[in-house]
């Protein structure tokens, strides 16, 4: 199984769950390539059984680079693919100590909703979608990230493919 990552890192959380995710599908039997979308033609991908595509938040969206580069992608429509975006952690309320619900962070945090409109736009197949917290602007990523890479690779390898991992 083949697999092409495309992420965004302004501060290097993107690039180490991009490279957690290489070698967690590795481990399950998957190639995959990492490549950073400035380095990419969204024109011109090279062919795989999946992509997975990764943005990190600013102000509650996918950056610009990667919306750009989504909008522009040239992929046979029905294409399987994945979306895996690092997002920043939820803040407690300051008077009351509560974090937001999911319903309440949903009307501020629109990253994974704005690039599977995308994907959808360009006639792209999601079989998976996950995010990674980011406990602070440039990090560190949340405690137990490398597990919830791992699950999603399984997940991503598992929808792929069509069968099960141990």
């Amino acid at each position: 199984m083949k697999i092409e990552y495309y992420h965004a890192s302004r501060f290097g959380n993107g690039a180490e769950v991009a490279e957690e995710f290489r070698r967690q599908a590795g481990l399950l039997g998957a190639t995959v390539e990492v490549h950073h979308i400035r380095d990419a033609d969204p024109r011109n991908l090279p062919s795989a059984d999946l992509y997975v595509f990764s943005s990190p938040g600013q102000w509650g969206k996918p950056i610009k680079r990667v919306r750009r580069f989504l909008g522009e992608l040239d992929l046979p429509a029905g294409t399987k693919c994945a979306v895996l975006t690092t997002e920043i952690a939820p803040r407690p309320d300051k008077q009351t100590g509560v974090l937001p619900t999911e319903e309440e962070q949903a009307k501020w945090q629109k990253v994974r909703p704005i690039i599977n409109e995308l994907l959808e736009n360009a006639g792209l197949t999601r079989v998976a979608e996950d995010r990674i917290l980011v406990t602070e602007i440039r990090g560190p990523l949340e405690d137990g990230w490398e597990a919830k890479v791992r699950s999603f690779a399984e997940q991503v390898v598992t929808e792929t493919v069509g069968v099960q991992t141990q």
